[in-house]
């Protein structure tokens, strides 16, 4: 009976490997129309912020003088927008546009007697252009929330009193500053608005508000805080349906900003209801602003280059500069960041982008491509029964059976879980199969002493199992292939699971799957005594484990010595291999192979090898990353690892002639 299901199952094997290679073939046709989306967006725009230039411009002999030359310089430098925050009293009142006073205050101010039972805010128009210009705002915003303005004046200046406290009144929002925008409009810079939700949502206001936006230019908008504008309000008017809906009347798209600790809420709302009109920007924050001019460069052109930025925001602060006794700005310091010495500019228009409006991606999307996606998901599901088949041999098809049906019912109730989840299967199988072969290539090889055939063995098995570890790569581009996964709105889940799966997988192959049976190997396994050298052996494994894992994902750690490894190998190269796989796990499978066609023991060493072709993969899981990128970074560390493993074979070689000339003469 076991031998007739040991017959069905070599043969329906057969058949899931033809499944997993049209698979392959489907999904690599995916893959084409990702590459070309990816190609759709080469335009890079420079952001400055606004308020941070005023902000700076206090500590100036001539603050409206010092903003316009800061202008001119951030302009030659290729700043093409500002940012600006919506205007406030306090805002205005810096800018020296009003001035602001309280209840007490005001009656100081006129030679009256304060009256005890007001407590409102009092402001003067620093001029009738101010007037003429904000006037209508400051009555609109606070008329619209139900405060009483009446018109002021005193000492030849028009001026309003807002029946609110001056603590309350200085709080609420209004429109960008219309004199500072018609300003930067005059010098030639676009207009990115930042807008907030800490007023409530007014669809008139809000239609009022983008008309003006698009009458200024104005293509694409930032928001402030943790909510988009209009989310708060959003279960009781469908405010962002409304929003969305006027921002794509007026052709406004949106920035999504990179590394934030969490999404802005209603986002991917918004931005599913504008078609993902969306581009990703990435911020120089003010303290960041004074970093080295070439760290900043390299900074700026990767971000570009490597996750696909399309916006920067840039920021900049004041510092006290004691060797100077005086106070500098970091203005000058972005500007070296971009021209010299950190070229900047130069790096991103080597690199084939231009500057000028981000534009978002157009999605290259073919009516085919949703069958194609269905075989992928059917060559996925096989490529996962396979994975279980080496292990649990005779539930192969029974897994194969259940997973069809299974992603069937998924993608009924929830098809994004679907393609996560089978891209972190496929993601996990494909190395796991290709370590569990490569060890079962061993096995079946037999005993080889010569270095040449050894050495020619080694490599042929590394790239071997490098091919079918990469098999998972087409599969997880092709199941994710959504732009809400390009622009990080979703991403690849289940990242600690693919580092540990993999090489915890090959270790139990390894130590139980090469006796006699199962029960057995893990018997023989747990009756061997405890020593102080396996507890010793286990906790360095742990540590290894542990920072193994303190260095992976998103959130891993990095020394300031391995930054500068890394600017080393990018400005090399031009695309950064990554360290784990040149320099530790290729080489160690290649030495492993070498060392295992001789001596068995060698395959333990594939556990650690099994790290590489994990990490093969998982480059690939960055899908923000442009494809390309991800190739070469692949290839690149593939070719790096391949160079130092055939070293490292030679080391082991000369350690191992040694060896046999010591033992002879020792007679061990």
């Amino acid at each position: 009976m076991f031998q007739t299901l040991e017959t069905i199952n070599r043969r329906a094997k057969l058949w899931l490997w033809l499944i997993v290679i049209v698979g392959v073939v489907a999904s690599l046709a995916v893959v084409v129309q990702r590459v070309q989306t990816e190609q759709t967006s080469k335009q890079v725009e420079l952001v400055f912020d606004y308020r941070d230039l005023v902000d700076m411009s206090i500590y100036q002999p001539n603050p409206s003088q010092y903003i316009k030359d800061q202008l001119v310089v951030l302009k030659d430098a290729g700043v093409e927008s500002m940012a600006m925050f919506e205007s406030s009293l306090q805002e205005f009142k810096s800018a020296k546009r009003i001035w602001l006073y309280n209840s007490n205050e005001a009656a100081l101010l006129q030679g009256k007697t304060a009256n005890l039972n007001e407590n409102y805010t009092y402001l003067l128009f620093a001029g009738p252009e101010e007037e003429r210009a904000l006037q209508p705002i400051i009555e609109e915003t606070f008329m619209n929330l139900g405060i009483h303005v009446k018109l002021w004046s005193f000492d030849g200046k028009n001026g309003l009193i807002l029946e609110t406290p001056y603590e309350s009144a200085v709080m609420k929002s209004m429109p960008q500053d219309p004199i500072a925008m018609k300003l930067l409009r005059d010098q030639g810079f676009t207009i990115v608005p930042r807008l907030s939700d800490s007023m409530p949502y007014d669809p008139e206001q809000v239609e009022d508000l983008l008309a003006m936006y698009e009458q200024n230019g104005v293509t694409r908008i930032l928001f402030e805080g943790d909510a988009v504008k209009g989310f708060n309000d959003d279960l009781k008017q469908s405010s962002l349906t409304h929003f969305a809906e006027t921002l794509n009347k007026h052709g406004i798209g949106l920035a999504a900003i990179e590394g934030l600790k969490a999404p802005q809420k209603g986002f991917s709302k918004l931005a599913y209801l504008t078609h993902y009109n969306v581009v990703r920007i990435h911020s120089i924050s003010e303290q960041e602003s004074f970093n080295d001019p070439k760290v900043l460069g390299d900074r700026l052109s990767l971000a570009v280059k490597d996750r696909n930025i399309r916006m920067f925001y840039l920021n900049a602060i004041v510092k006290r500069d004691t060797s100077k006794s005086e106070i500098v700005d970091s203005v000058d310091n972005i500007v070296k960041s971009l021209e010299e010495p950190g070229n900047a500019k130069a790096k991103i228009e080597h690199d084939g982008f231009t500057f000028g409006e981000a534009k978002p991606f157009e999605v290259v999307d073919s009516s085919w491509q949703r069958y194609a996606k269905g075989v992928t998901v059917i060559g996925g599901v096989a490529l996962i029964a396979l994975m279980i088949s080496y292990f649990v041999p005779y539930v192969m098809m029974a897994a194969f059976v259940v997973g069809l049906i299974g992603a069937g019912g998924l993608f009924v109730l929830h098809s994004k879980l679907l393609e996560q989840g089978l891209a972190l299967g496929v993601a996990i199988s494909a190395p796991t199969i290709a370590m569990v072969l490569a060890v079962r290539r061993i096995d079946m090889s037999s005993i080889d002493l010569s270095f040449g055939p050894r050495l020619g063995r080694a490599v042929a098995l590394f790239l071997r199992t490098s091919v079918l570890s990469l098999i998972a790569v087409p599969y997880v581009i092709a199941l994710m292939n959504n732009i809400t996964y390009s622009l990080v709105l979703d991403q690849f889940r289940g990242i600690s699971l693919l580092f540990i799966a993999p090489v915890g997988l090959t270790a139990l192959y390894v130590f139980l799957y090469r006796g006699e049976s199962v029960f057995k190997e893990a018997k023989r396994w747990l009756s061997m005594p405890l020593t102080l050298l396996w507890v010793a052996a286990f906790v360095v494994v742990a540590g290894a484990g542990y920072y193994y894992l303190s260095r992976s994902g998103n959130a891993g750690s990095v020394s300031s010595i391995e930054l500068m490894f890394r600017s080393l190998l990018e400005n090399t190269f031009g695309v950064r291999p990554r360290n784990k796989e040149f320099l530790l796990a290729h080489p160690i499978f290649l030495v492993g192979a070498f060392i295992a066609l001789r001596y068995r023991w060698g395959q333990f060493i594939f556990m650690i090898a099994a790290v590489g072709q994990m990490s093969m993969v998982n480059t690939f899981t960055h899908l923000h990353t442009p494809v390309i990128i991800s190739l070469i970074r692949t290839v690149l560390g593939m070719g790096l690892g391949l160079i130092i493993g055939i070293i490292g074979i030679l080391v082991w070689s000369i350690i191992e002639r040694c060896w046999e000339s010591w033992r002879l003469k020792l007679k061990l």
